[in-house]
C-alpha cells in the first residue's frame, strides 16, 4: 500500500509548465530518490508535496487523506517534514529555538524527547545547542534543518539536496544518519545532486525531465543503465 500517491500533478509558475502531469508512489517504510538535472522540477516537486505551491492540476493523497489542495501547516499535522533546499534554518534563533520550532504541531511534553533524539544522532547539534544557527558551518546547517524535519516526528520525511555544497566527509556522514533514519520505519523522499549516493540509499528512483518523469526503475536497475550512468554517475 502506498504511503504517498502523485496523480498527474501540474504546476505552472505563470505561463512556465514546471511539473508536466507527474505521477509516483512511495511506500511505507520506503526510501525513494528523485534524479535530474538543475531547472527540471525537482523542488517545485517537493514544495507542492509539502503544501508550499498549489498545483493547477492533479492529486496527491498522504496516508489515505487528500492534501492536493490543503496548507502547508495542516500537511506537517498528517506526518509530512521537509528538509528543504538551501536549509533555511532561522538563523537568529540558536540551534535548540530551531529544533522546538519544528516541533510547533507536537504536545509540549514530547518535543524534548524528539530533541534529544536528534541530539543523539547529530552529536555536533548538542554541542552547538547554544549557537545561533546563522554563525554554523554549512555542514551543522544542514544537520540541523534535517534534525528540525525530524522533531516533527514525520511518517514521511522530504529532503530536498541535503548534501549541496558540503564537504564529502560531512555528506558521508549525513548518509550515515539517513540511512539510521530509515532504520526506524520512517519513509523517506529524497531529491539529491549526488545519483550514486541517493541510489545506494534509496529502494527505488525517478528520473525528473523537463517536469516530465523520464524513467524509474529500483535502485540497482538505475545504476546499472547506462543511460543514467552517462547523465548522472558520470562524476564517479
Amino acid at each position: 500500500m502506498s504511503l504517498l500517491e502523485v496523480e498527474d500533478l501540474r504546476v505552472n509558475y505563470g505561463h512556465i509548465q514546471a511539473l508536466k502531469g507527474i505521477s509516483l508512489q512511495v511506500a511505507e517504510r520506503e526510501v525513494v530518490a528523485i534524479l535530474g538535472a538543475n531547472g527540471a522540477g525537482k523542488t517545485t516537486l517537493m514544495r507542492t508535496l509539502s503544501g508550499l505551491i498549489t498545483p493547477q492540476s492533479g492529486k496527491i493523497t498522504f496516508a489515505g487523506t487528500e492534501t492536493t489542495r490543503l496548507g502547508a501547516d495542516k500537511i506537517v499535522r498528517l506526518g509530512i517534514g521537509q528538509s528543504p533546499e538551501g536549509r533555511r534554518v532561522f538563523g537568529t534563533l540558536s540551534v535548540a529555538e530551531n529544533l522546538r520550532l519544528g516541533g510547533f504541531t507536537r504536545p509540549p511534553a514530547e518535543i524534548g524527547q524528539s530533541c534529544e533524539y536528534v541530539y543523539k544522532i547529530f552529536p555536533r547539534l548538542y554541542e552547538r545547542r547554544a549557537q545561533l544557527a546563522g554563525t554554523l558551518s554549512g555542514g551543522e546547517q544542514q544537520m540541523l534543518a534535517i534534525g528540525r524535519a525530524l522533531v516533527t516526528k514525520p511518517k514521511l520525511l522530504l529532503l530536498d539536496e541535503p548534501s549541496l555544497g558540503l564537504a564529502p566527509i560531512i555528506v558521508r556522514n549525513i548518509f550515515q544518519v539517513l540511512r539510521e533514519v530509515r532504520a526506524t520505519g520512517v519513509t523517506i523522499l529524497i531529491v539529491e545532486q549526488n545519483a550514486r549516493m541517493a541510489l545506494k540509499l534509496a529502494d527505488r528512483g525517478y528520473v525528473l525531465e523537463v517536469g516530465r518523469l523520464q524513467h524509474e526503475g529500483s535502485s540497482k536497475e538505475l545504476l546499472a543503465s547506462p543511460e543514467i550512468q552517462a547523465a548522472y554517475l558520470g562524476h564517479g
